[in-house]
């Protein structure tokens, strides 16, 4: 008799994986899907939600025992992002900028600074946000006119960045800024900016059409001075850093966009079998089968890009393409999904009452943030015709 091999499945956990992902399900249906309807109504940030997240040591996720971590990976956190998205946007993006753009950058590139505030942000004694768009410099983040001068044992930085998720609420900013206009984007810097910097004045963000339970605000700076080892990484590097910074961010926004989709669905399969319609339920109907069909199509596609990312990071492996490709393709999908849930559901998806307007206005932001899906599309065409 031929013994076959195991088949590994693409989506197959580690007991530890599926220990996080479990856990965190729990979390987000028994604590956080409560809130979710009344932090969109109201555009507030849920603070005991954020703790509670802080006391599951879910920031400390991807990060080492050594600065406080658990020691786990990037697919652990992702599918703990993926769990909360389902139930709220907002949260799970919260959590993913903290993460992804708030803290790693500061733990890979930032030398002395990774001691001083990875710890902290890690243990959720504050929030991190991270600075890249401005008024005039948003996909095109080469055009960056926030400047950054050198003075005595100081930079002085003068400019504004918006769009700033999370930054009400953080202790420390990562912003690029320009040290050579001479040399366009080789000459942008990044920077760690404290909260209590001379100089930094924080506005507060207007009112959002989706994920409107996620902090926003902008960033001005006024002669704003900094301690010059403050610098993340080389000067000069700061763009190719942001770059780096934002391969990762793409994989987070995937598990995001597949969370919401993910949710969406689930709400949009059971009000199928539900809903009694033309002597049956909208279920029996080939129209809606054809629709959940594809929905579900679509999520499964999705959650194989978004998890094989995650694990080419996690080995170490080139993932740009593999990035781009997962958070193209798993926020498109989230938008298509939720549509698709609003027609299913009829009027009734087209009110408040019902959860599927908001997962439909959620998703929006993730084709737009963290690069749109037009710039997914440049990097993934730039990787295929370079052959890699």
């Amino acid at each position: 008799m031929i013994t076959l091999p195991e088949i590994k499945h693409g989506l197959d956990l580690t007991e530890s994986q599926e220990m996080i992902r479990d856990m965190v399900r729990d979390f987000a249906r028994t604590e956080v899907a409560p809130k979710a309807h009344d932090i969109d109504e109201s555009h507030s940030f849920p603070m005991a939600t954020w703790k509670r997240i802080v006391e599951l040591g879910l920031p400390g996720i991807p990060f080492p025992e050594d600065v406080g971590g658990s020691g786990g990976d990037t697919l652990s956190y992702i599918l703990a992002v993926e769990e909360i998205a389902k139930v709220c946007g907002s949260t799970g993006l919260t959590l993913a900028a903290h993460v992804s753009l708030g803290t790693y950058p500061i733990y890979a590139w930032g030398a002395h600074l990774k001691d001083l505030y990875v710890p902290d942000l890690v243990a959720g004694k504050f929030m991190g946000a991270y600075g890249l768009t401005e008024p005039g410099a948003g996909s095109d983040a080469g055009s960056t006119r926030t400047t950054a001068v050198e003075s005595g044992s100081s930079w002085v930085l003068n400019g504004r960045k918006c769009f700033c998720t999370n930054a009400n609420y953080a202790g420390t900013y990562i912003v690029t800024a320009v040290t050579d206009k001479t040399l366009g984007a080789k000459g942008i810097s990044a920077f760690v900016v404290p909260r209590s910097t001379p100089g930094l004045v924080i506005e507060k963000g207007e009112h959002k059409l989706g994920m409107r339970g996620s902090d926003w605000a902008s960033l001005v700076f006024e002669d704003a001075r900094i301690p010059k080892d403050h610098l993340l990484g080389p000067s000069g590097q700061g763009f190719k850093t942001f770059m780096m910074t934002l391969d990762g961010g793409r994989i987070s926004i995937g598990a995001l966009s597949l969370g919401i989709a993910a949710g969406a669905f689930e709400c949009a399969l059971q009000y199928a079998k539900e809903r009694e319609a033309f002597g049956g339920t909208l279920a029996d109907l080939q129209a809606v089968q054809f629709k959940l069909s594809d929905m579900a199509l679509s999520i499964e596609a999705s959650r194989h890009l978004v998890y094989h990312a995650a694990r080419l990071k996690d080995a170490g492996l080139p993932y740009s393409k593999e990035a781009a490709m997962a958070k193209l393709h798993a926020s498109e999908t989230a938008m298509k999904v939720t549509y698709d849930a609003i027609q299913i559901y009829g009027g009734y998806g087209y009110s408040r009452e019902y959860p599927v307007e908001r997962m439909w206005r959620d998703a929006k932001l993730c084709v737009i943030g963290e690069g749109t899906s037009e710039v997914q599309r440049i990097v993934i065409a730039r990787n295929i015709l370079r052959g890699s």
